[in-house]
Order: structure tokens, then sequence, then C-alpha cells
């Protein structure tokens, strides 16, 4: 399942109410760590999110340090991630979502995210690319 950038805020000093992280170490999702894969540019934006709000770069590196050691990295130079991220680029404004939309359609069929504009094409996404689109509440069990 490739995990959206959102859920890795905590990890960079970025409090959010859906901590995917904190709820599968409470056993309260139905997926565990080993599940979770990342775009390489999910690295990327991380960093630029808290350069924007103004975290200490420490408590960043520490962050990225973990993300590189905890789970599966997938670069987003694959052709045919770079393929389909440019298709996906007529339905979604954000380049950004498109690569991290496309891993999950060449890495695994599954996505876990919070954003709008993802989770409002998830039928079209699904008809196309057999991608599965979750939110964290979905993942929580009942």
């Amino acid at each position: 399942m490739i995990v959206d950038t959102t859920y890795f805020l905590p990890l960079v000093g970025i409090d959010i109410d859906e901590d995917l992280l904190k709820a599968i170490d409470e056993n309260q999702v139905r997926i565990t760590f080993s599940d979770i894969k990342i775009s390489l540019i999910t690295i990327f934006e991380l960093q630029a999110k808290a350069a924007k709000l103004g975290i200490d770069s420490d408590t960043v590196v520490k962050g990225i340090n973990a993300i590189l050691k905890s789970f599966e990295i997938i670069p987003f130079s694959e052709s045919e991630i770079i393929r389909v991220s440019f298709k996906l680029r007529e339905k979604l404004n954000d380049y950004i979502d498109c690569v991290i939309v496309a891993t999950a359609v060449n890495h695994g069929k599954k996505l876990v995210t919070e954003d709008e504009d993802i989770i409002s094409i998830r039928d079209l996404l699904r008809r196309e690319y057999g991608l599965r689109v979750y939110t964290f509440r979905e993942l929580l069990k009942s």
C-alpha cells in the first residue's frame, strides 16, 4: 500500500489529526508497518512542507532518516510511473499527487490519502487503473 505524504508529517514535527503511523502502532487499523511503501517524492514534499512551516532542520533530518530506514522507498523515475503520472495530470492539478497516485497504480494497487482531489476521482482510478483509494477512517478497525 502506498501511503500519502500527510501521514508522515508527524515524523518531521508537524501534527495531524489522522495519525496513521500511531494508529498502526496501537493496532487500530487494518494495515501494518510492513504494508507501507512510499514514493521518493514524499521525502521531498515532507522537506518542503517542514521548511515552509519553519520546522527545525534537525527534526526533519531525524524524521527523514527514520523513514528511509523503516519503509520501502519507490523512485519516481520509473518509466511506468512517469507515463501514468503524465496521464493523471489531466485529472489532478498537483503533479506531486500525480506521482504518488502513479506509484500506487504501479506498486500495489492501493493508496491511503486524505487528499480531497484524489478522493474525488477514486471511482475513476479504480475503473481505469484498478487502484483502490482509502482514507484513514476507512482503515480503522470497527
